[in-house]
């Protein structure tokens, strides 16, 4: 099977959901590029062939070592070191051969340098067959980004080659025993040497990869404040020349699911260590890092979503019930449709997330690197920030949660069969559990999305009431807009005023002249009030930004409102029973 070629909607979200037009001007601003390729067109040929070659791969070859990665494990901790099992080695063996490490990594460095759009997709792939293989995989790639963006042009020449040849990798070392979602608690100190190094001192808890060679780590300078703004990021190194381990891998945790990844503690005993950056700034410089990652837990989701419904579909038409396959029985029927319905949405929302992702990319990487956007830029930078700091919370928020639900009713669909482990459902299911927890939780994620709102109604609050007078839904009578246009921006209007309504109510501004008074808004207890309802806020944001999506996709191919219209009557009830809860609750 081939995950790229053999889906429809691949192919169609890749040619119609993806802004190439725009983002290859930044990602290639010159045709023909140095390989020959002669235009925008063939360049996007060449990205389906890349696609096409890592889709083989995964839904052959990979999903067949996928079983066996999961009943040997990551492998073992020996010496301070992590130790591939035979399964893990020989998918990073393959998938070295395949250059999957260096895929979106420029090829100054041996990489195939393609839009991060290709990579994103990459890790759907792979999660569709092992949701391990991508928890492990993606923490090369995520090695060179942060490398290339953060470290000296000698650690780039030396390390991202190495990655791309699949021979280091690394991790994000943030989590401690008593410092999980509040960083400001953590207890790794680093202590300045004469010769401008560092020396690092404490543990690190549920890092993924520890052993991958290198990492990257939040600590505390002597004397720095107890808060976020005395976190400063290090690079550090596990083999130093001439030095025993700089740092070590104490254990690998036996965990509930995603088996075939390292989750380990780190301990850092006197390490060297690089400071990256300013001092101080090592929360900003972690969010970069952690916005990219957001999205490819995302991705990493859809693929278990996928694998678990056409498991579930290809069950469902083979199994024979009272006299016909239990797909074509009424009740079931339905319940299938409305899983496939929810995935099709869900990856619609993903992509166009990672083709705005792509245009920040390449603007906020020349930004960093220069600082020089021409006007134009500067716009494009502008609007595509804010698609994606209001879509990277509400993305992994939906698909991670997601992700544990479609698996549990794909499970259904097998009944008993759904329970035993000779069946793959029951691996997905349990490894679905992960993705909810690492990169912040849903939680973590529905309170960023509560923060994004209050701060932009807080900003202006006549403007905010303003915008919400003029998207009233008897516009789009005036411009005789089409059918899923006019839904669309009735179900919009209908959640911001639902939602305006419960902002009132929490913050109680309860007079023109307060609702327009900026410090009306900052009441402590009306924003713990409203912070009681960030995820179902969330999750409502998650349905009202999938529909944009299939609107938007509906305009450009009407053959796309069928998705829409059937998206739409799964999620009304949805939101009304959100509506009403916020109309009881507060």
């Amino acid at each position: 099977m081939n995950y790229f070629t053999d889906s429809n909607e691949w192919q169609w979200l890749f040619n119609n959901a993806i802004n190439w037009q725009t983002n290859l001007d930044h990602h290639i601003p010159q045709f023909p590029t140095e390989d020959g390729i002669e235009n925008k067109e063939e360049y996007i040929k060449f990205l389906a062939e890349v696609l096409e070659s890592t889709g083989e791969w995964c839904g052959n070859s990979l999903l067949k070592l996928g079983y066996q990665l999961e009943e040997q494990g990551a492998g073992k901790v020996i010496d301070g070191k992590t130790i591939p099992s035979e399964a893990l080695a020989t998918i990073l063996k393959e998938a070295t051969e395949l250059q999957l490490f260096g895929i979106p990594v420029s090829q100054e460095y041996g990489g195939l340098g393609t839009p991060v759009s290709i990579y994103f997709m990459l890790l759907s792939q792979i999660s569709r067959s092992c949701v391990s293989t991508t928890t492990t995989i993606s923490f090369f790639t995520g090695m060179a980004e942060m490398v290339g963006r953060f470290c000296t042009q000698e650690m780039k020449d030396k390390y991202i080659p190495m990655v791309c040849e699949g021979k280091i990798s690394g991790s994000m070392n943030l989590t401690e025993a008593q410092a999980g979602s509040d960083l400001a608690l953590i207890k790794t100190t680093a202590t300045p040497q004469d010769d401008g190094t560092y020396l690092l001192n404490g543990e690190k808890i549920f890092i993924t990869n520890g052993g991958g060679g290198l990492g990257f780590v939040l600590a505390k300078i002597q004397g720095a404040p107890d808060t976020l703004d005395g976190i400063s990021m290090f690079f550090v190194e596990q083999e130093v020349e001439g030095n025993d381990l700089n740092f070590k891998v104490e254990k690998n945790e036996e965990k509930m699911g995603i088996k075939g990844s390292f989750t380990t503690v780190v301990t850092y005993e006197n390490s060297k260590a690089y400071l990256v950056g300013e001092a101080g700034k090592g929360m900003k410089y972690m969010f970069h890092l952690m916005n990219e990652a957001r999205i490819c837990v995302g991705m990493q989701a859809l693929g278990g979503i996928e694998f678990c419904i056409d498991y579930a579909k290809k069950y469902a038409n083979e199994r024979i019930a009272f006299g016909k396959p239990i797909a074509e029985l009424p009740l079931l029927k339905r319940f299938i449709e409305d899983i496939e319905v929810e995935q099709d949405a869900i990856r619609a929302m993903l992509i166009d997330t990672c083709s705005w992702f792509d245009l920040y990319h390449h603007l906020d990487g020349k930004k960093w690197h220069t600082g020089d956007l021409n006007k134009k830029e500067q716009e494009q930078y502008k609007e595509a920030s804010y698609w994606v700091r209001k879509r990277t919370p509400l993305v992994k928020y939906y698909s991670t949660e997601a992700f544990v639900d479609l698996s549990k009713k794909s499970i259904q669909v097998l009944g008993g069969y759904g329970f035993i482990k000779e069946y793959p459902l029951e691996r997905f299911h349990r490894d679905s559990f992960a993705p909810l927890l690492y990169e912040g939780t849903s939680q973590i994620q529905a309170l960023m999305a509560l923060k994004d709102i209050v701060k932009h109604a807080m900003k202006d609050p006549g403007k905010y009431i303003g915008s919400l007078v003029s998207s009233h839904p008897t516009t789009s009578l005036l411009n005789r807009e089409n059918s899923w246009s006019r839904s669309f921006k009735s179900t919009s209007f209908r959640f911001q005023k639902n939602m305006t309504k419960l902002i009132f109510k929490c913050l109680k501004p309860d007079q023109i002249n307060k609702i327009l008074d900026l410090k009306e808004w900052q009441s402590e207890e009306g924003v713990s009030q409203l912070m009681i309802h960030a995820e179902t806020l969330c999750q409502a944001m998650c349905y009202t930004e999938t529909l944009r999506v299939l609107c938007n996709h509906a305009n450009k191919d009407e053959s796309r409102a069928e998705l829409y219209n059937k998206y739409k009557k799964l999620i009304t009830p949805r939101l009304e029973a959100i509506y009403k809860d916020w109309e009881l609750r507060s």
